[in-house]
């Protein structure tokens, strides 16, 4: 019984844009949810990149020859933080280094010849131990005067809010879409059931209850919802994945952004699209369903 109610309801001329919007649908359903894994994936390695090291910046000191007040000083934080327990490694930065740091803001062909750059150490903290960074500051100033220690918490706290919102945005976003396809499923199945207004009376007049004719409904609804979001979600898969292609076609990463590209161990994740797609299809025809045949009769 249930497998021949499937086909009992012809299938309406007005069902491809249904599939239109729920392919759509599911294209920007797929595209948020593959943006919440990028922001997490890239919220973890800048955190992981940042969480265990400091940096001190020394800025030029204002004297008639700040680089060898930049070397003495430079010297001076080095001592002090190879003495600090909990500091494995601590080097200067050259300047190639620095200039490649700069590079995002002032180009490959930035003039900075002349200028008395800051110079930045980078130290590595010694993994399991904890670092006392408020007497680190404190010796480091009373050794060199123009250091600043950046133990990076503070940028650490900001990315994880970023992401924090931007996970929450494309959370919202999916529960927006996921309202959105079930009312065009609501409204297209309350169409159809008025259109096939007199086929249904006549199964009702046969006997047939309310479960059966959603049957004859819900089915279809779950399998033109099902192919028309794996079509949706196989276009967000291929945008992602063309993404991270895009460099070889001369198109340059925009600087401070993480790749926009998923990688393979994360495209599963986009199937929950599809099937959760179909699902609420699936079940808000169902319902539509039985509203209505229970209303009518």
């Amino acid at each position: 019984m249930k497998e021949r109610a499937t086909y009992i309801l012809p299938r309406d001329k007005g069902a491809a844009p249904l599939d239109f919007v729920i392919a759509v649908m599911a294209f920007l359903a797929a595209l948020a949810l593959g943006a919440s894994l990028v922001a997490d994936r890239a919220a973890a390695g800048w955190q992981s990149g940042l969480s265990d090291r400091v940096t001190v910046q020394i800025m030029p000191p204002e004297n008639a020859d700040p680089a060898a007040g930049l070397d003495r000083e430079t010297r001076a934080a080095l001592a002090v933080l190879n003495a600090t327990p909990g500091i494995a490694h601590a080097a200067p930065l050259s300047d190639a280094q620095i200039n490649k740091l700069l590079e995002p803001w002032i180009g490959k062909d930035g003039a900075v010849a002349g200028i008395p750059l800051p110079r930045l150490i980078d130290a590595t903290l010694t993994p399991g131990t904890q670092v006392d960074f408020n007497a680190l500051a404190a010796s480091l100033k009373q050794a060199a005067p123009h250091a600043h220690l950046d133990d990076h918490r503070r940028w650490i706290a900001r990315l994880q809010n970023l992401a924090g919102a931007v996970r929450l945005s494309a959370y919202a976003i999916l529960l927006l879409i996921a309202g959105a396809t079930a009312a065009a499923v609501s409204f297209a199945t309350r169409a159809g059931l008025e259109a096939h207004h007199e086929m249904v009376a006549l199964l009702h007049q046969m006997g047939a209850l309310p479960g059966f004719i959603a049957r004859a409904v819900e089915w279809h609804y779950f399998i033109s919802a099902l192919a028309a979001a794996a079509l949706g979600t196989l276009l967000a898969a291929l945008v992602f994945l063309g993404a991270g292609g895009l460099e070889s076609f001369g198109v340059e990463a925009v600087p401070f952004l993480p790749p926009l590209s998923l990688k393979l161990i994360e495209i599963p994740w986009l199937l929950l699209v599809p099937a959760a797609t179909a699902l609420i299809a699936w079940a808000t025809a169902r319902i539509s369903v039985l509203s209505v045949v229970k209303a009518i009769y």
